[in-house]
């Protein structure tokens, strides 16, 4: 027993650990969204997934790391999109959805998971999903069983009877389950904690109508005071942050007297809500570019014809509160509520938001270090930092020149993994 304890005692004390997995990456230029400059010839060594030096191009690399050279192209962090419905097809609106059976839409989000992830946008927040699909997609993503970004799931998007989130499109003598559905400051309460209980990592509540619900006004406030306060106060209480569906003002600023986070579309917003936001470190997250879209391809996709003419109502109202908002010094985020059009295009709302006031960098920032914050996930993503995860992409041109080179991504990493290749070998 004595001379096999001394083996194995050698043998512990001769064992070479598994080596760390070494990538270095180069490249000409690289958005430094933190400091919001261009830095020249930049270096990033990241170790099993980690970015543990960012330097310039001819620091001292481990011999053995695996080398990337992305030429003259520009290095940025993975993007983030704060507002996202991978289980959603913009292609199949109004009644089309009712052709489909329930787990359809799961599938739905695999392929719009992938789409996403090759898009450069490494991170996204989903808020609203049924089925708790999103937390499906999540672990998938996290078992390495199918390729996308990082989720951030809210599952199922809370409102009232009659509300936004609730089924308004059928006659009485037809029910489909509505777990999200609540009429009380306590069944809230009970409504948060559920959805928690089952995955969800930030809470999405609908706060007014909205655009391609049937039945109800865009602009009405569909929840009281003292209901948005239990789910904040119950949110918070678990660490959890709440985002509003909020076109109007009346429930914009009823949200942000309560504590909401941030408040997501926000069209009819005015400058009582550009100061409660600003006093109360709200974000407003809005999605400036769809209104193309749905107005170009709603129609032909089933969206009802009572949708169409809300988003012909708002549309441009939403661009000048985008506007108007930036302006006051309102913090911005970007999200694009992409399944509203197609998931994987996030990136054509770049050039809105510069349209609209923006500097490139201000709207990369919007995407990358402000989403970051928003999340209170600075140590992990949102920036080419030392510590957080080696999410990178890189982009022919300068995206601070032309915003809309971030539509076609040549490369894109995350946690150290290449995802997109440059078609162009990488040397």
């Amino acid at each position: 027993m004595r001379s096999i304890a001394s083996v194995l005692l050698v043998l512990a004390l001769t064992t070479v650990p598994a080596q760390a997995k070494t990538v270095v990456v180069t490249a000409a230029h690289m958005v430094d969204v933190l400091s919001g400059k261009r830095v020249d010839n930049p270096q990033v060594t990241i170790v099993d997934g980690r970015i543990r030096t960012v330097g310039r191009r001819g620091d001292a690399v481990p011999a053995d790391a695996e080398r990337i050279d992305l030429g003259d192209r520009t290095l940025l962090p993975g993007l983030i999109d704060m507002h996202v419905h991978l289980t959603s097809d913009p292609t199949l609106s109004g009644y089309k959805v009712l052709e489909f059976t329930d787990s359809y839409w799961t599938v739905v989000g695999v392929a719009n998971a992938r789409r996403t992830l090759n898009a450069g946008f490494t991170t996204v927040r989903n808020v609203g999903s049924s089925d708790y699909a999103d937390v499906g997609l999540k672990q998938g993503v996290d078992r390495g069983e199918i390729p996308g970004p990082r989720i951030v799931p809210a599952t199922y998007a809370l409102g009232v009877t009659g509300g936004h989130c609730d089924a308004t499109e059928f006659p009485p003598s037809i029910t489909v389950p509505q777990p999200q559905i609540a009429n009380s400051p306590d069944s809230f309460r009970a409504a948060v904690r559920t959805v928690r209980k089952y995955g969800a990592e930030v809470i999405k509540v609908c706060m007014t109508g909205g655009v391609l619900s049937k039945t109800d006004s865009v602009g009405a406030q569909q929840l009281s005071f003292e209901e948005i306060k239990a789910i904040v106060d119950e949110a918070h209480m678990l660490g959890m942050r709440v985002a509003i569906h909020a076109h109007g003002a009346d429930g914009i600023n009823t949200g942000l007297r309560a504590g909401v986070d941030t408040i997501e579309h926000a069209s009819l917003a005015d400058a009582t809500s550009f100061k409660l936001a600003k006093e109360r470190g709200a974000w407003f997250d809005m999605d400036i570019y769809d209104d193309d879209y749905i107005l170009a391809e709603g129609a032909k996709n089933g969206v009802f014809a009572e949708s169409l003419e809300k988003e012909r109502q708002i549309g441009r109202k939403q661009r000048e509160t985008f506007r108007a908002a930036h302006a006051a010094g309102v913090k911005m985020l970007f999200g694009t509520d992409a399944g509203v059009y197609p998931n994987g295009n996030n990136a054509l709302q770049f050039a809105k938001m510069v349209e609209w006031g923006m500097t490139p960098m201000q709207a990369i920032q919007s995407a990358t270090s402000s989403a970051a914050e928003a999340l209170d996930r600075t140590r992990d993503v949102g920036a080419i930092a030392v510590g957080r995860y080696g999410d990178l992409i890189a982009v022919d041109g300068d995206p601070l020149t032309d915003v809309r080179t971030l539509e076609q991504v040549a490369f894109v990493m995350k946690g150290g993994d290449v995802v997109v290749r440059p078609a162009t070998p990488v040397r």
